[in-house]
């Protein structure tokens, strides 16, 4: 029965309980600094250590490092020897997090937040290749998005109270590296390698076919809306009468209600087709960044920014089962973080082509734009794999 069990839960392997949430943890550590990219990028121009153009190019270029990080692992590197690659990953990760208080230019700290953005990368692929050999990716994917939200938003009370109003920057870089090297006691609990996937069947399964490219497009362009809208949203809101202050606490009780927006996916993967799910997502973000530009009041601008924190983090375990439905070889689903944090670093780029001076008001309509071709690109995808799936089943 155990044996049959294992087949049920996995494609290959058969980790334990414990090696899942190691593995899953190795992954969340590398992404702590997103959560916490406007505490610690924020001190850093408090402290004149940065101007505004140096901090939107340091964040920017440490997503897409990540981005590049995750394809490199996910596809050069071979899945053994996983406990030794963890410890190795999160000693050079603490390193750089440490050697952030040591640069004294904002070229030297561009340099090191890419670096650390490649190694960050790689933990993510550790994740993700455990996510991707699962026979439910949707649920260990909304496990792997509400620990890694949830350590967040743990982090980010306690820098926000503690650490960096009385240690500043460098304090709040050394409780990263900190994290980094008591997470070494987790690494030696992550399986010791993964299983081979199956191999792609040519020309029907595998990145390089229009489904696959669908699929990407499709989570991209969703997540151009998420970086556009999230990083304007201190500028929407004072654009509508709404004090700096407001806005900070409303971004940090959007940890908390991310957190809940993974959980509600894990609990509810079972009983929501990925394509509804996708789809009533996109049509509830549309609305939201309708509201958003319509000049709301405070409490249709802090219902608007909750519903898209929500939405963000109940999204993605779903956006799995896309890529995983697109291509079953698993392949594309290890190019999931690239395309979601390629469109969370772009949206910003791209959208502030629209703005003029201080007025942001046009974000939410580009937001709105990213929203529908995401959801025309789910449509051709879906029509396509139908249109497929009847000329096979004829050719059969």
């Amino acid at each position: 029965m155990a044996l049959q069990k294992a087949h049920t839960d996995w494609l290959t392997g058969n980790p334990t309980k414990v090696q899942q949430w190691a593995a899953l943890w190795i992954g969340s550590a590398g992404m702590q600094i997103f959560g916490l990219q406007p505490i610690l990028l924020g001190a850093l121009y408090a402290e004149k250590r940065v101007n505004f153009d140096e901090l939107a190019l340091i964040a920017t270029a440490e997503l897409i490092m990540v981005a590049l990080g995750s394809v490199i692992a996910g596809f050069l590197f071979p899945t053994t020897h996983l406990r030794a690659r963890s410890a190795l990953l999160l000693v050079l990760l603490g390193a750089l997090s440490y050697a952030v208080i040591l640069a004294a230019a904002a070229g030297e700290l561009l340099l090191v937040r890419s670096l650390a953005g490649l190694v960050e990368g790689a933990m993510v692929a550790i994740s993700v290749e455990l996510i991707a050999r699962s026979c439910r990716p949707e649920r260990l994917g909304g496990m792997f998005i509400g620990l890694q939200t949830f350590a967040q938003c743990i982090l980010a009370a306690l820098l926000a109270v503690f650490v960096v109003p009385e240690f500043g920057s460098n304090g709040g870089f050394l409780v990263l590296a900190a994290v980094c090297v008591l997470s070494l006691a987790i690494a030696p609990l992550v399986p010791a390698e993964y299983g081979k996937l199956i191999r792609p069947v040519a020309g029907k399964e595998g990145i390089y076919t229009l489904k696959s490219a669908l699929a990407l497009l499709a989570i991209f362009t969703f997540f151009l809306f998420i970086g556009a809208i999230w990083a304007f949203l201190e500028p929407l809101g004072v654009g509508s009468g709404i004090d700096v202050q407001t806005i900070g606490l409303l971004v940090s009780a959007s940890l908390a209600v991310q957190v809940s927006g993974a959980l509600c996916a894990t609990w509810l993967e079972r009983s929501i087709d990925y394509r509804i799910s996708i789809v009533a997502c996109t049509l509830l973000a549309i609305a939201a960044c309708l509201a958003l530009a319509t000049d709301p009041g405070l409490t249709t601008f802090s219902v608007a920014a909750l519903s898209i924190a929500f939405i963000w983090m109940f999204i993605t375990p779903y956006q799995i089962g896309l890529a995983i439905a697109a291509d079953p070889s698993r392949s594309t689903a290890l190019l999931l973080p690239a395309a979601q944090l390629l469109g969370a670093a772009l949206g910003p780029i791209a959208a502030s082509l629209l703005i003029v001076g201080d007025d942001a008001s046009l974000v939410p309509w580009f937001a709105v734009g990213a929203l529908l071709s995401s959801l025309t690109l789910l449509m051709l995808l879906i029509v396509y794999s139908r249109g497929s799936a009847i000329t096979e089943g004829k050719l059969s």
